[in-house]
């Protein structure tokens, strides 16, 4: 038997190994086995069985065991894992490591157990309180609990209503009262009482729409509601009618942040456990919830952008909030989309996908005018909340103390005085973004990158520097490098400095700071994001971590302090983002019964972007952007493939784009029907706007085509070329399909 095993290397496609173990079990397609490969043992899955091998069976390795019996995946599953390997250019193993948690990639069991649960045997069902000693009072309390109970308990469940009881037990399992089994591996969840959801016309209307489909119908949605619409509310209803049908949901968000308060709604409102598939999980609490969606066992999956590759028994509706996030794309190794293989994988199930978002992407609204998406719209804010009023603050002439201007600061007091919170947006984490000598005017960069390190005041008794790019951290000098002087000006606004600033104007008032550097403890954010949540701190600090999913109730006054450096982005979605941050930040303003204000400072109030999205929202700005890309011939009305290349020397990346440019150029010329692709577009190579990242120089080659299918088929013929390149092996290199950044 010949066995096609996808191992981790760059291999387009599975490779050949021989099965000759007679008294072992056969491979499955779908499950693993342990291979041979470069003078090592490694896990692969098996992707397809055959009789005989293209290549000379005799000369070819054999497979050292069988791990699984049963498949880990389907072959509808697989075919996914193929489609995503095939439409990223990415080898067929990287994939399937992504799919894989790491346990199950290191050859461990798929199964996997929880903590202990007790409950009465038969014979301990008839036992009376006659049947044991009289002063064995322990006893008595843990028999007369496990029978009031139905079910079996845990050990916090056991220790939250009794004392001691562990002697007790250890007792009854002797005499056989009690058995003891294993529970659900994932962590326990207390149900709290499902919240009455009443929703409004809008929103019923929307679920009405997904849910009301033929069972087995692939149709995607666009949910664009305002910030404070209910969103959430509708993806539960959706959800709730789904599991009825005793099917399956996958719902990704955005941020890990986001995860718990999410999946603690979810768990109130469904009265089912929730799986969660996040980074800031372990590897067991992956394997965990990736088994028990498997299975069945969960019904619900919520997860960043990795739970896209989970199996599912039954799956019946597919869910991503924030759709227009850039979270959502993966920016190292297998560059892929969740987006876009959410609906892939909806297509393949024959089940209905729903994006949801207060500022859809354009290529979102660019598929609901193609006809290829149906539009779903929350036009209010739930419970009657409105909509906060925003206004721009021109900063120029201003004094602006710290980055506050005294208006801002006017209104933070006035809004401090009504028992309201304050959030203040400051998208630059660390004390300052620049640290320079007061004499000669050196400043402090990053040796590795092309970039300036960040100047932040904890950790070290003078602060430290950190580089945001590449991580390089080193304690702040104490005299300049170049003149030796001990002056130094930290030049800039960062959260750090925000803060300590803000606590000397209102040192009555509890400020709390949520960004990278507060949040890197695991359980931080909830702390965190529930002071703010429960009004506990009156004014909030942050970055883009607060800006998106959070409601806070008490927040009446947003406050954006440097929205200018987002307005002239080298990229041409900078405006795209720009809009969706702006007005997302401003959604987490007046989302109660209290009026909600939002305050952009700004020295560009003429900007045209400003002056859109203020004045005529954000449809207004999506239709003139989208606009602007037609007549640019920009995406989404054309396809893009980004190939990077970088290098300890420069020259070595740039004759390795030059070279791949000509092999495109020259199959683009020669396409089978002898005609050409007419339409391909091959810009570069130049350098990447920041040109030295990580100590390697960074150079990129962009392919643009009115036409999909001859944008990847021209690159699938030069695809080999780039692995049998000599080339290949001095530079790193990737492809990029559909870039979402131009970094």
């Amino acid at each position: 038997m010949i066995v096609q095993v996808a191992v981790a290397g760059p291999f387009l496609f599975p490779l050949d190994y021989r099965f000759d173990l007679e008294d072992s079990v056969p491979p499955v397609v779908g499950g693993r086995v342990w291979v041979p490969f470069r003078n090592k043992q490694q896990v692969g899955l098996v992707m397809g069985l055959a009789d005989e091998s293209e290549y000379d069976a005799e000369k070819l390795k054999s497979v050292v065991s069988v791990i699984d019996e049963q498949p880990l995946f389907s072959e509808s599953h697989l075919d996914f894992i193929r489609w995503a390997a095939h439409y990223y250019h990415e080898p067929i193993g990287e994939v399937i490591q992504a799919a894989l948690p790491k346990k199950l990639r290191a050859g461990d069991a798929v199964e996997i157990t929880g903590q202990p649960v007790w409950e009465l045997t038969e014979q301990g069902r008839t036992l009376t309180p006659e049947d044991l000693p009289k002063n064995a009072k322990h006893q008595h309390a843990l028999l007369s609990h496990l029978k009031s109970v139905s079910g079996s308990q845990s050990a916090s469940q056991l220790s939250s209503a009794l004392e001691n009881w562990r002697s007790s037990l250890k007792k009854f399992i002797q005499q056989g009262w009690i058995e003891e089994t294993h529970g659900l591996c994932l962590a326990e969840v207390a149900y709290a009482e499902r919240p009455d959801h009443i929703l409004n016309a809008d929103q019923q209307a929307a679920v009405d729409a997904v849910t009301q489909l033929p069972e087995e119908t692939f149709k995607p949605f666009l949910l664009e509601g305002v910030t404070g619409s209910g969103k959430t509310e509708v993806y539960l209803g959706m959800i709730d009618e789904v599991l009825k049908r005793g099917k399956q949901a996958l719902v990704l968000v955005p941020e890990i942040g986001l995860t718990p308060q999410m999946v603690s709604r979810f768990t109130a409102y469904l009265q089912q456990p929730v799986a969660a598939l996040h980074s800031g999980l372990n590897d067991s609490e992956r394997l965990c919830a990736w088994h028990l969606v498997r299975s069945g066992e969960v019904k619900v999956l919520l997860g960043t952008r990795s739970a896209i590759f989970t199996p599912f028994a039954d799956l019946g509706i597919c869910i991503i909030d924030e759709e227009h996030d850039l979270s959502f794309k993966q920016q190292e190794g297998f560059r892929y989309s969740a987006r876009d293989l959410l609906i892939r994988r909806a297509f393949d199930n024959k089940v209905p996908v729903v994006l949801g978002s207060a500022t859809p992407s354009l290529e979102s609204l660019y598929n609901v005018d193609s006809g290829r998406y149906q539009y779903l719209v929350l036009k209010q804010r739930a419970a009657n909340a409105q909509l906060p009023t925003i206004k721009l603050l021109d900063v120029r002439g201003e004094k602006v103390q710290e980055g506050v201007s005294r208006p801002l600061k006017v209104a933070m007091e006035k809004h401090l005085e009504r028992k309201g919170q304050v959030l203040l947006f400051l998208n630059r984490r660390g004390f300052a973004p620049v640290l320079m000598c007061h004499e000669c005017g050196w400043q402090a960069q990053c040796p590795s990158c092309d970039a300036n390190m960040t100047f932040h005041q904890s950790g070290t008794a003078h602060g430290h520097l950190r580089c945001h790019h590449c991580g390089y951290q080193c304690a702040a000098p104490t005299a300049c490098p170049s003149c030796q002087s001990e002056e130094f000006v930290k030049v800039g606004q960062g959260t750090e400095r925000l803060t300590e600033t803000i606590e000397e104007w209102f040192p009555d008032h509890k400020v709390v700071r949520i960004d990278r550097d507060t949040t890197r403890q695991k359980g931080k954010m909830a702390e965190l994001t529930e002071q703010a949540r429960s009004g506990e701190a009156d004014i909030l600090i942050g970055t883009q971590m607060l800006a998106k999913g959070h409601h806070f109730p008490n927040v009446t006054l947003v406050g954006l302090l440097d929205i200018d450096q987002g307005l002239f982005g080298v990229d041409f979605r900078a405006s795209e983002r720009m809009a969706q941050l702006i007005l997302q930040v401003a959604g987490r303003a007046g989302r109660a019964e209290k009026a909600g204000e939002v305050l952009i400072q700004t020295h560009h109030p003429d900007h045209p972007l400003l002056m859109t999205l203020i004045g005529k929202g954000y449809d207004a700005f999506a239709r003139k952007a989208l606009q602007e890309r037609q007549q640019a011939m920009l995406p989404p009305f054309r396809y893009q493939i980004m190939i990077r290349a970088e290098a300890l020397q420069p020259q070595e990346a740039m004759r390795f784009l030059t070279e791949l440019k000509h092999a495109l150029l020259a199959q683009a010329a020669d396409s089978s029907d002898g005609q050409g692709v007419r339409g391909l577009d091959v810009w570069g190579p130049v350098s990447a706007p920041m040109e030295r990242r990580q100590g390697r120089y960074r150079y990129q080659l962009l392919l643009q085509s009115a036409k999909r299918s001859e944008l990847h088929a021209v690159l699938g013929r030069v695809e080999p070329y780039i692995y049998k390149s000599p080339l290949s092996r001095k530079v790193r290199w990737s492809i990029d399909v559909d870039p979402q950044e131009m970094f």
